[in-house]
């Protein structure tokens, strides 16, 4: 492991590249945000019953994927696996960028950005939003000491400890994200408990497959050579956790499918014919866990980065369904105002909400990923955080 080196990478026309394209979708972003400032939110396709669109999906995917991603560095400094040592200030950078971009995305939805500082400073501990706010700015906190020790010889026999800590935030923090929704008892499609540890086996899953990208990245265009002992556990990680998260997923179905009072949205979502029905099915067990599966399993195929790399991109798309399948479906899905009543109103009684998502949302939800890149980017040319090999006689098993 001391034969390991680490660099920074040189400006060069490969990152100018990627630094135009970045600023194209922040500045489309930006162009979204002023736009619904100006005219407001009635330009997006959210109403009075879905008030959580795509912006959020996309929120909500790189803050959990944030949490995830750092799994890599735990793996090494909590788990003792010294073969992810290398990886582990790439990871924790990943962390925050992902991180960040997520919460700029919530900010530049809110509507009244301006009104954030009350968020910020008035707390309803009632509220699972107001612990969220401790938990994301601990993150970031937490994660910029556990560099700190990466990076400072002299503190490198704290890396355990701060690790450990690190890994225990992370767990509060994505318990916290899934609480959310599990809190939302009036919402047929959430009220429970099992969305906590769906999604921290989500966070894990999404992370390994934007590191994987990550890492692919770095292969081709900075020439980070790689041996077999990372590429094999990396594809382990990535069908473990594929197979985690499809159990938790099927777990909480059939949990829904046994309770009485779920059963109207279990048949909504797997029967009914709606999109959320073709999402659910096509987009996230089909292409996000099948194929995964089999490129990742079959004989002929799984042995190359570029299966590997497919697998990741199809976990990554079939993710984003499967946010969108969860926060859309249940928005959409007629609240039961008084359960065990019957009650009519002129007001959509029993109505599927309809919602169709504007491009300015889309626009939006990029500002994030644009975020998140730029932080990586600037990571990377400023301190050593990419490691010189990954070559199998550099690390150890």
């Amino acid at each position: 492991m001391n034969l390991v080196r680490y660099k920074s990478i040189e400006f060069d026309k490969k990152i100018l590249f990627h630094v135009i394209i970045i600023l194209i979708m922040f500045a489309m972003s930006l162009f979204a945000f002023t736009t619904l400032e100006h005219e407001g939110h009635w330009l997006t396709g959210m109403n009075n019953q879905v008030v959580w669109g795509v912006p959020h999906v996309f929120a909500i995917f790189l803050i959990v994927a944030a949490s995830g991603i750092l799994n890599i560095a735990s793996i090494s400094s909590v788990f003792g696996i010294s073969a992810y040592k290398p990886l582990s200030r790439l990871s924790a950078l990943l962390a925050i960028g992902l991180l960040v971009g997520g919460l700029m995305i919530l900010v530049m939805d809110l509507g009244r950005p301006d009104r954030l500082i009350v968020a910020m400073t008035t707390f309803n501990f009632k509220s699972i939003f107001a612990w969220n706010i401790f938990l994301y700015i601990g993150f970031i906190f937490v994660v910029v000491i556990y560099l700190w020790m990466m990076f400072e010889g002299r503190y490198n026999k704290h890396v355990s400890k701060v690790g450990m800590f690190a890994y225990a935030w992370r767990i509060i923090l994505t318990t916290g994200t899934g609480s959310i929704f599990g809190f939302l008892v009036a919402k047929e499609a959430y009220d429970s408990a099992l969305l906590a540890p769906l999604f921290i086996a989500m966070s894990l899953l999404f992370g390994t497959a934007i590191f994987i990208k990550t890492l692919y990245f770095l292969r081709i265009y900075f020439d980070v050579k790689t041996g077999e002992i990372i590429f094999k556990r990396l594809r382990k990680l990535l069908l473990y956790f594929i197979l985690a998260v499809f159990y938790f997923t099927v777990l909480f179905h059939l949990t829904n499918l046994y309770a009485t009072t779920h059963h109207d949205y279990e048949f909504f979502l797997l029967f009914s014919g709606e999109i959320y029905t073709y999402l659910f099915w096509i987009g996230q067990i089909l292409l996000g866990t099948f194929l995964p599966l089999f490129l990742i399993t079959s004989n002929k195929i799984n042995s190359t980065w570029h299966s590997l790399l497919l697998a990741s991109l199809l976990v990554i798309i079939g993710g984003f369904i499967q946010l969108y399948v969860i926060i859309i479906s249940g928005q959409a899905f007629p609240l039961d105002m008084f359960p065990g009543y019957i009650e009519s109103s002129t007001f959509s009684d029993g109505i599927v909400a309809e919602y169709t998502p504007s491009i300015y949302e889309f626009m939006l939800g990029l500002g994030g990923i644009a975020i998140a890149s730029l932080i990586f980017i600037l990571g990377i040319l400023s301190l050593e955080f990419i490691p010189d090999s990954l070559e199998d006689e550099y690390l150890q098993n």
